[in-house]
């Protein structure tokens, strides 16, 4: 379920000539895309070196800590990078982290020309790749094709700008818009298939969030399992998955270390505002993070917070109706990914959101549809929150 950005752009754009810039950047970007189950806490970045119209060499960033796209790239390309020019997705790094800078390799190699999608909003290297690149006498174009190469990082602009990670909540629902029965049975609404695209949105996501109410109500395991996924995603990318982190909302800890989501292997997290954990809590050797209160309920806003302290970018929600609402009512949602399945389950059956009453339609959210596939016999729309803090529209 690679999300393809770029490949029905480059069809229509060749059709109409498009400058190499353009493609080749789209094709380092379509290369980029391959990280997009595997770096997670990085951004995902792809790298092309083009000599006499021909590419020598390319690459992506496929694991954290492991070699950046521009160095699998330079090695691949050898002698040929010399007098080349090299399309990167996101502004080369400057400083030293688990792996090497990547600019002061390019200069070295005898780059003459880069050209680079966006910036790296990291402090630590915004601008900088640039001016080093520059200085070195390297010609540098930044900009092109840079709302596709935004799309692939968005939650880690997010993340770098506002600090914030980006998130999607996920709803199933009824035409009618229920989530379950008046009795609380909500398995299952949706098809098998639609299940299965979620495990695919689960995996690319660097933690899930859910609450402790559907702990209770679903005693869920939050995990990619799906065999065929996980060997999909092998397929495609070349890395086994790595399990997103999963972090439950208990303000109260109502939950029990006995419930499946802490038993499963994993990294798994507690928020919550009790000081005083349980024995059972403290024997189980679960991570409990104490957050503040607001309103009786852990700050959301604390919560976001906390995520982007662990370097999150892209954080799934799967919750009933109290933490979808709480979240969207708090303006902290970026989107809804929404299964609608062809059945009315009756206006007693449980509703979609919980939101304080809206008197005025001008204070109703504002969104709009930015996608809707059909999966197996149900419909996947993805709704934007118009006011989402970005720094490119879409």
């Amino acid at each position: 379920m690679l999300q393809n950005f770029v490949a029905k752009s480059i069809v229509w754009k060749l059709a109409i000539n498009m400058p190499n810039d353009s493609f080749y950047i789209l094709h380092a970007i379509a290369l980029a895309e391959r990280g997009i189950y595997s770096v997670h806490d990085n951004p995902r970045v792809g790298c092309v070196i083009v000599k006499e119209d021909q590419i020598v060499g390319e690459g992506w960033h496929a694991l954290a800590g492991e070699s950046h796209a521009e160095i699998i790239a330079l090695k691949q390309a050898g002698e040929n990078a010399r007098g080349a020019t090299c399309y990167i997705t996101l502004e080369p790094c400057v400083h030293q982290g688990k792996t090497g800078p990547c600019t002061p390799a390019l200069i070295q190699a005898g780059i003459k020309r880069v050209v680079i999608a966006t910036e790296d909003p990291n402090p630590q290297v915004n601008e900088k790749g640039v001016a080093d690149l520059r200085s070195a006498g390297i010609e540098v174009e930044v900009g092109v094709e840079a709302q596709s190469a935004y799309a692939l990082n968005k939650g880690f602009f997010k993340r770098m700008v506002l600090h914030k990670p980006y998130v999607r909540v996920k709803l199933a629902m009824s035409l009618d818009g229920r989530i379950a029965l008046a009795n609380g049975i909500s398995q299952w609404i949706t098809s098998k298939d639609a299940r299965r695209d979620v495990q695919f949105w689960r995996a690319r996501s660097c933690a899930i969030l859910t609450s402790s109410q559907t702990v209770l109500d679903d005693n869920p395991q939050m995990t990619v399992r799906d065999e065929n996924v996980l060997a999909e995603i092998k397929t495609l990318t070349g890395q086994d998955l790595k399990q997103p982190r999963r972090v439950v909302i208990d303000t109260h800890l109502r939950t029990s270390p006995e419930n499946k989501i802490y038993q499963v292997p994993g990294d798994v997290s507690v928020l919550t505002t009790e000081t005083t954990p349980s024995a059972a809590w403290q024997q189980a050797g679960i991570k409990i993070i104490r957050l503040p209160e607001k309103k009786q309920h852990v700050d959301l806003h604390a919560v976001m917070d906390w995520l982007a302290d662990q370097h999150f970018n892209e954080v799934w929600v799967e919750a009933g109706a109290g933490l979808a609402g709480a979240l969207s009512d708090a303006n902290l949602v970026d989107e809804f990914i929404i299964y609608v399945a062809p059945k009315f389950l009756g206006p007693d059956a449980k509703p979609l959101l919980q939101l304080p009453e809206i008197k005025e339609l001008p204070q109703a959210n504002n969104l709009e549809f930015v996608d809707y596939t059909k999966i197996g016999e149900d419909l996947r729309f993805t709704a934007r929150v118009r006011c989402s803090p970005g720094l490119f529209k879409q």
